[in-house]
């Protein structure tokens, strides 16, 4: 009974707090600050370790589970490419140091509009090659994200296979944001987190005046051949819902093996709320066993 309840509370929560906010109305400074204060709530397991490093010049939080570590999980942050960072998403990757076995990095790669694309898939591909550079066998390493970061996951894959660079073992997908043209949104009853207004006006900053169906901005409209096993978890009431069902159809369609979870009545990277929520531990769960599944060794 009491799990209903806190989805109950923190779905209002988001509706009243955050999703206001998250508006045309508030200049990106303040929704900058907004939402450091928010993700405040969304806090890691306490076996966790958390340290600072530098890849490729791209600052690094590095979160590390309490045995020792059966791979790495690079993990791309959310917020539309215009705001959120590796301090924001501490929660989620703790919970999924935890759930994988592996040590989790988040890079804080540049955004938007400042450093407009291709900035953000520069510094992921940058961070993915210094670790390999390292030593570190790509088919140990997994890359996962949510939202904006959820997209770089699969932008960067696209890059990497272009390139002719070693794949990771496996890409993991939270409400990932595929389709920055929002040719077909969701139309949820209910939607506690976003805004189609102010998702398109961050495409438009971020896109640097390219095509907003550029696949490398909008990777649902690329070549998904090739890429790793994906999994991709999305809740009912997102506006997002679409983006991750399309996502997987082209990935079908290019034979990739891709599984699709829709978590009813539940909002936009409802993991943030492992802390609070039983199902978003569930599902990070479940995004452990696909990680850990996919390692090599």
């Amino acid at each position: 009974m009491f799990q209903p309840l806190l989805e109950a509370g923190l779905r209002g929560t988001m509706r009243h707090f955050v999703k206001p906010v998250l508006s045309r109305t508030f200049p990106l400074s303040v929704q900058r600050r907004y939402t450091r204060e928010a993700y405040r709530t969304s806090y890691p397991p306490r076996d966790i370790t958390f340290t600072r490093q530098d890849l490729a010049g791209v600052p690094v939080l590095h979160a590390s589970p309490s045995g020792a570590a059966a791979g790495t999980v690079l993990y791309f942050h959310g917020g539309g490419y215009v705001m959120g960072s590796a301090a924001t998403h501490r929660g989620i990757a703790g919970y999924l140091a935890k759930f994988s076995g592996c040590d989790v990095l988040v890079p804080d790669y540049r955004l938007a509009p400042e450093h407009p694309f291709p900035a953000a898939p520069d510094d992921a591909e940058a961070v993915y090659l210094a670790l390999v550079n390292q030593g570190v066998s790509p088919e140990t390493i997994a890359l996962a994200g949510d939202s904006a970061g959820g997209g770089l996951c699969i932008a960067l894959a696209m890059r990497l296979r272009d390139h002719s660079h070693p794949l990771p073992s496996s890409i993991t997908c939270f409400s990932p944001w595929t389709d920055l043209s929002e040719q077909d949104l969701y139309t949820p009853e209910c939607e506690p987190v976003l805004h189609a207004a102010w998702t398109f006006k961050a495409a438009k900053m971020y896109s640097n005046g390219l095509p907003l169906t550029h696949p490398l901005i909008s990777p649902v409209h690329g070549d998904l051949s090739g890429l790793p096993p994906l999994l991709v978890q999305v809740g009912s009431q997102e506006v997002l819902l679409n983006d991750a069902r399309r996502l997987i159809e082209a990935a079908k369609q290019h034979q990739v093996e891709a599984t699709l979870e829709i978590y009813n009545n539940l909002w936009h990277v409802f993991q943030v709320h492992a802390a609070q929520l039983d199902r978003a531990r569930d599902a990070l769960a479940v995004a452990g066993q696909h990680i850990s599944h996919h390692l090599a060794g």
